[in-house]
């Protein structure tokens, strides 16, 4: 009787343990560069917007004119623009981070 008891106080215990560490995680969500070339003024978002899955994030300049270089993979809140008007980007390079579920 005694065993049974050490184990369910054992198995609540992991639970909260558990249950605790998944309330805490982080719900930032990183958002990558998909192509390359230098970040335009024009189409780059700031911190505090509210974003929807597919919106644009970041532009970049190429021959043919400014054109999507991120768009946001979930809908959130733009917490940190990682990247400035002219600055060069590379494919794979996070350039926003965005707090879901705001």
């Amino acid at each position: 009787m005694l065993h049974k008891k050490r184990i369910t106080v054992a198995v609540v215990a992991l639970l909260l343990i558990a249950g605790s560490l998944l309330a805490t995680a982080s719900n930032i969500v990183d958002q990558k560069a998909t192509l390359s070339g230098p970040v335009t003024a024009s189409g780059l978002v700031t911190p505090g917007t509210v974003v929807h899955e597919g919106d644009i994030l970041v532009r970049v300049g190429t021959l043919t004119g400014a054109v999507p270089a991120s768009r946001a993979t979930t809908n959130g809140v733009v917490k940190e623009v990682l990247v400035t008007p002219g600055s060069k980007i590379t494919v794979g390079d996070t350039v926003v981070r965005i707090e879901v579920g705001k």
